[in-house]
């Protein structure tokens, strides 16, 4: 069954399937099942293995996630009603989803495919700065982004006013906004030499009417591209989201699941934060018709997924995804620390690696957990991008990368809570001209020649 068609379905149950209220779906119906599943399955977080190579494990989590889809479905804010899968269904999706997608066109194509648990294929590297920016800067940091060489694809910055108006969601400004941002991304990419580079937009639209109003060959999203939709925290979806997942594929574009699944909220600690993303990359398969999942899981306290407790959650996801499925799924970090900070690089290094190792492909880099505008710059992406390349090409293991991410938590994990929030864009690149500032550069090589000094060989 095409997407398409199993979408018409999904819509149906969407509207029929089981009544509950709201306030009931979270404590009565989603967290119960949750803690029965890491107890039937038995699920363990140890704190001492941050990248765990337990492959039993691994498995039993990918089970768990199965059943957590199929005893809890996915619940509809609009309708109030639960969307139900069943397991074979989602066997079906498995069994039929391609294992690589080519995306971007002509010389700037890349395969975006599977990766198995210590791969010595590189991750696919998606490099986005994940926070809004100043209208005056927007086009300056896409152009910084695009230069960088490891990147295979780029999600732009988020706008928040166009042509000085404040965005508003559903109305003429989102549209002009979402407008502004294509535009922006796709001129930047003509002025590097990479015109056909494969793009995730638009992050400036909030509502279905944005993201539609940009789905266009000429100027817009090509069919090339992915967009995203988003998940409900935890386990819900709106008809507007569903609107997003239909266009996508009527269009023909590509289609990327975003979820954020809060640990230390309704998914509990790190083994319900692990079989929970593992879950949501079903439910973007079977309910979006997802070429891709893009999970960033986070600390309720602090906001971020660079500390053990979430980096041992996406170690574990990442392995039971790449030894029971064939699906793609990019890590995207979410750090505690800012620009031009040692802390910055060393969290991206951390993330990198553990996500790299354990089948994942990388989307870096949110820093200041995604709070602070205009607060992120290429050269923490880039760091990422080049410690998982060399991860991979060196097939360093899950027990070497969890020695190395043990002796760098040390290192920062003490200040996860007032971490120290750095410098924005403009004062650590040259706007003008989208290149780092000498400053931030020393400091970014520093680090890296650290890094070389624990044992990474970077690949040039």
């Amino acid at each position: 069954m095409s997407y398409v068609s199993r979408c018409w379905e999904i819509l149906e149950r969407s509207k029929t399937g089981p009544i509950m209220d709201e306030n009931d779906f979270l404590p009565k119906r989603f967290t119960p099942a949750l803690k029965k599943l890491i107890r039937e399955y038995d699920l363990k977080y140890d704190p001492a293995t941050p990248c765990p190579s337990d492959e039993a494990m691994a498995d039993r989590l990918f089970q768990a996630a199965v059943d957590l889809v199929v005893r809890v479905g996915y619940y509809n804010t609009d309708t109030h009603r639960i969307i139900q899968i069943t397991p074979e269904e989602i066997r079906e999706a498995l069994y039929t989803a391609p294992r690589q997608y080519w995306v971007g066109g002509g010389r700037d194509a890349r395969l975006f495919e599977h990766r198995m648990v210590e791969d010595r294929r590189p991750p696919f590297c998606i490099l986005s700065p994940d926070i809004t920016v100043d209208e005056k800067y927007h086009q300056s940091m896409c152009l910084a982004y695009l230069k960088e060489p490891l990147l295979d694809g780029l999600c732009g910055p988020i706008l928040e006013e166009t042509f000085g108006h404040l965005i508003e969601s559903g109305g003429p400004t989102e549209i002009s906004g979402c407008t502004q941002h294509i535009y922006n991304q796709k001129l930047a990419a003509r002025l590097v030499g990479r015109p056909e580079v494969f793009m995730v937009a638009v992050g400036t639209a909030e509502h279905d009417s944005g993201q539609i109003a940009v789905s266009n060959e000429q100027w817009g999203v090509r069919k090339t591209d992915a967009r995203l939709v988003g998940a409900l925290t935890e386990f819900k979806t709106a008809d507007t989201l569903l609107n997003r997942s239909l266009h996508y594929a009527q269009y023909g574009c590509h289609t990327g699941h975003l979820t954020g699944p809060i640990y230390g909220g309704w998914c509990l600690g790190s083994e319900g934060t692990a079989v929970t993303i593992a879950a949501y990359s079903l439910l973007g398969l079977v309910v979006h018709g997802a070429t891709f999942n893009q999970h960033f899981p986070f600390h309720l306290n602090y906001g971020s997924n660079t500390t053990r407790e979430l980096l041992w959650s996406i170690a574990m996801a990442g392995q039971a995804l790449s030894r029971n499925t064939g699906l793609l799924y990019t890590s995207n970090g979410f750090a505690n620390a800012g620009p031009m900070t040692r802390m910055l690089f060393l969290e991206t290094a951390v993330h990198a690696m553990v996500s790299t190792v354990t089948g994942w492909h990388l989307w870096e880099m949110a820093s200041t957990r995604n709070k602070y505008r205009n607060r992120a710059t290429p050269l923490e992406a880039r760091l990422g991008a080049e410690v998982g390349h060399a991860v991979a090409r060196r097939g360093l293991t899950r027990e070497q990368v969890n020695e190395l991410a043990s002796r760098l938590l040390a290192e920062y994990e003490s200040m996860a809570a007032d971490a120290p929030i750095g410098s924005e864009y403009h004062e650590c690149y040259n706007p003008a001209k989208a290149v780092p500032t000498t400053e931030h550069l020393d400091l970014y090589k520093r680090v890296r020649d650290e890094l070389a000094g624990l044992g990474l060989v970077f690949p040039y």
